[in-house]
């Protein structure tokens, strides 16, 4: 017999003691936790970092459309110093590094001002022959509409040219105050250009010291980051921005050597529309070779127009399939569907000078990324080869 719960199993309780109060064991702090399924668990740390992200790159987005001047002027001082580093390094190896800036900005304004004079005096020599030219292929234009396979009343043709008259007589003073408007932002695209000017001079100037000023800012841990961020930024930037240079250049050549063996009237402008469409990817080509098929059509005929029209895909295949893989190749490494969404977003929020920024600004962004990430396996594979020797 046992008496007072005393036994070989039990503690020694004096008389008239209670039983001990059994607490119930508390919970983990991250059992509550537990019953959240592992993979809806990760859903939601990724859904709401990309949240932030989402709502980081809207405000980015917001505040560089209210600063549009200035951001359009920094990025065209990038590109003209992407440019003209090249001939500024070599012309600094036998002059002082400010008369070699001096110098290649004279020469570069030399190119494009005798480009443009000389486009101004083709078409002005060619305006009253061109003018003549277009009134007979309108006819043309409009005698094959009224054969197979479209046959379309006569003078159809004519009746849209008058439409077209009195739509612009009615609608004379908002045409007026669009072109006011117009003015405006010509005036504000000629302040951006002089800004991007005077950018550029002291980029190209002591662009490195700027560079060294700015990492010396940075604590000093973060530093090596930031310098292989930029390096690679900037080499895909002017790898970028001189290649696609190169290649509607390219493209311009072979479009006027097609169009002058064609007859097609207005072919150094048309050249110059073409060298300046293929700086926006994919879609600006087809756009300047469209053109220049509605000039072929109106002064030579369907004939030569389906045939402008068909350098389109030949033009496209050259590009697509010799020039970007050569050109580019090196310094952007993007398939073309993210170059074809990229274009179109930057449409969408910027019209067209969102589809020209668009690209170089995604090439630069995964350029970044991709050197922050390998370098950062190459230095893990080194930390675990060195534990293990």
């Amino acid at each position: 017999m046992q008496l007072n719960g005393t036994g070989p199993d039990r503690r020694h309780r004096p008389l008239g003691s209670r039983r001990p109060r059994v607490m119930p064991p508390r919970a983990r702090p991250g059992a509550a936790t537990d019953r959240v399924p592992p993979g809806l668990r990760t859903a939601a740390g990724y859904t709401w970092r990309l949240v932030l992200l989402g709502v980081a790159a809207y405000l980015a987005v917001t505040i560089l459309t209210q600063l549009e001047l200035p951001v359009i002027a920094l990025f065209l001082a990038l590109v003209i110093t992407s440019v003209l580093r090249p001939a500024v390094d070599l012309l600094a190896r036998v002059l002082p590094r400010s008369l070699a800036v001096l110098l290649a900005f004279l020469l570069s304004i030399a190119v494009v001002g005798g480009v443009l004079a000389l486009v101004g005096t083709t078409v002005a020599d060619e305006w009253s022959r061109l003018g003549t030219e277009l009134r007979g292929g309108l006819g043309r234009i409009d005698h094959w509409l009224t054969g197979a396979p479209f046959h379309l009343r006569p003078g159809t043709v004519t009746d849209l040219r008058a439409k077209i008259g009195a739509f612009i007589s009615a609608h004379r003073s908002t045409l007026i105050s669009t072109a006011l408007s117009g003015a405006s932002r010509a005036v504000e695209l000629v302040t951006g250009l002089a800004l991007a000017v005077f950018c550029s001079v002291f980029f190209l100037h002591s662009g490195d010291r700027m560079w060294h000023w700015a990492q010396r800012q940075l604590p000093a841990r973060g530093r090596p980051v930031w310098y292989r961020a930029g390096r690679a930024a900037w080499r895909t930037f002017a790898g970028y921005t001189r290649g696609v240079l190169i290649v509607a250049a390219t493209n311009a050549v072979l479009v006027g050597i097609a169009l002058a063996l064609l007859g097609v009237p207005l072919v150094l402008p048309l050249t110059v529309l073409e060298f300046v469409a293929t700086l926006i990817p994919l879609v600006g080509s087809p756009i300047a070779l469209a053109i220049a098929a509605l000039v072929a059509l109106a002064a030579r005929g369907p004939v030569i127009a389906l045939v402008v029209l068909g350098l389109i895909v030949v033009i496209g295949q050259i590009e697509g399939h010799l020039l970007h893989p050569l050109v580019l190749g090196w310094s952007v490494r993007i398939h073309p569907v993210v170059i074809a969404l990229s274009v179109t977003g930057g449409a969408v929020l910027a019209g067209v000078l969102g589809a020209v920024v668009a690209v170089p600004v995604v090439s630069v962004a995964w350029a970044v990324i991709s050197e922050l990430r390998d370098h950062g396996t190459r230095t893990r594979a080194g930390a675990r080869a060195s534990a293990r020797e």
